[in-house]
């Protein structure tokens, strides 16, 4: 899995001399409800935060799957985010990730949208998850599926520790977008070619950045915003979910060897 920070210039998945990527959400995209929440979940299990901490993160979990995700919400969950990272072990918070995906997200994954993803894997491209999740588990989450990579939220170290404080912007809203089309930049990725995949008003940035874009389960302002501009919506049924694999299969175009 090649990781944010490498370089992603040059052959894609399929030897492709400029890649065609999908971008994909995750929270309520991906999976049902959000990430991070169960990193609080694992954290409280280690010792690492209280019992009062996770009746906190399990609130905020029980209202993001129910009115979605909105910015103090988010700016609520970035703050325990970084307050359960601060002076724990880089090494302890990798291992953490490993066994929330095999706990929580793993059985929480849509299948659907899973299988999407594998749909333009199949088609020779480049999948990448962005998302305000940190980069720590959003890398697990990439690598364990056999997707391409994660742009995620980074955390600062020192001596071998998280810091409690973010490196750079927090990857939401426009920093998502901007740090999407910096990676299509890299890879020499024509924006026009690219796909991105959200259910949240939040993400309209980097669904315009793409030249396809597909809201998956959208919000109410999403919805709007989609029927507007005649943006395809995917809802998670049989019939919505075939029609986007066939648009996949039948509109995205196929990464081909370069010329020897």
């Amino acid at each position: 899995m090649i990781r944010a920070d490498d370089e992603v210039g040059g052959a894609g998945p399929g030897g492709s001399a400029a890649p065609v990527i999908a971008f994909f959400d995750v929270d309520n995209t991906l999976m049902r409800g959000a990430s991070i929440y169960h990193l609080g979940g694992g954290a409280y299990r280690r010792g690492y935060v209280g019992l009062r901490d996770l009746a906190r993160f399990a609130w905020q979990q029980a209202r993001f799957i129910r009115v979605g995700e909105n910015l103090r919400h988010l700016e609520i969950l970035r703050e325990r985010a970084l307050g359960l990272a601060a002076g724990v072990r880089v090494s302890e918070v990798c291992d953490l990730a490993e066994e929330i995906f095999d706990r929580q997200i793993a059985p929480r994954l849509w299948p659907e949208s899973v299988g999407l993803a594998r749909e333009h894997l199949a088609k020779g491209h480049q999948v990448w998850l962005v998302t305000a999740t940190p980069s720590i588990v959003a890398e697990v989450i990439a690598r364990r599926l056999g997707l391409t990579g994660a742009l995620g939220t980074r955390l600062e170290e020192h001596d071998g520790c998280f810091t409690g404080r973010v490196l750079g912007s927090f990857l939401h809203g426009d920093h998502k977008a901007s740090a999407a089309r910096e990676l299509a930049a890299r890879a020499g990725s024509p924006l026009t070619d690219c796909w991105a995949y959200s259910d949240s008003r939040n993400d309209i940035p980097l669904l315009e950045l793409a030249g396809n874009r597909v809201v998956v389960n959208p919000d109410l302002e999403l919805a709007r915003h989609a029927v507007k501009h005649g943006w395809s919506v995917m809802r998670l049924n049989k019939s919505s979910i075939r029609a986007a694999r066939r648009r996949v299969r039948r509109e995205a175009k196929r990464a081909t060897p370069p010329v020897e």
